[in-house]
């Protein structure tokens, strides 16, 4: 299985050829649609979808939760390629840090 770093580079390169990264994108913009992407694994659910149902449209076009949470991950890591952020470490990082955390972080909900 790739790392992430990897899905990253990869990511990049293929939204860098498709012309996506001629000039320097806004963070906010990026940031937005990132956020579209989870959206659209809402409306999936709205619509009965099942978490792990995938389906097909338009050419072979996969659709569905998973799908849509695919493209939240492409879109984070084709920021991450980009930008040369190391994904991998740094998520290893953070969720060692989680483990040693209170419970629910100390929050009464």
């Amino acid at each position: 299985m790739k790392s992430l770093n990897e899905i990253s580079k990869e990511a990049y390169e293929n939204s860098k050829s498709h012309g996506f990264w001629e000039k320097e994108r806004d963070f906010g913009e990026v940031i937005a649609l990132m956020h579209t992407e989870l959206s659209e694994a809402f409306e999936e659910y709205r619509h009965g979808k099942g978490f792990d149902e995938t389906y097909y449209e338009k050419e072979k076009k996969p659709c569905g939760i998973p799908s849509e949470f695919a493209d939240v991950i492409i879109r984070i890591c084709d920021f991450c390629g980009a930008y040369n952020i190391d994904l991998d470490k740094i998520i290893e990082e953070k969720m060692d840090y989680n483990k040693n955390r209170a419970f629910k972080h100390n929050k009464k909900c």
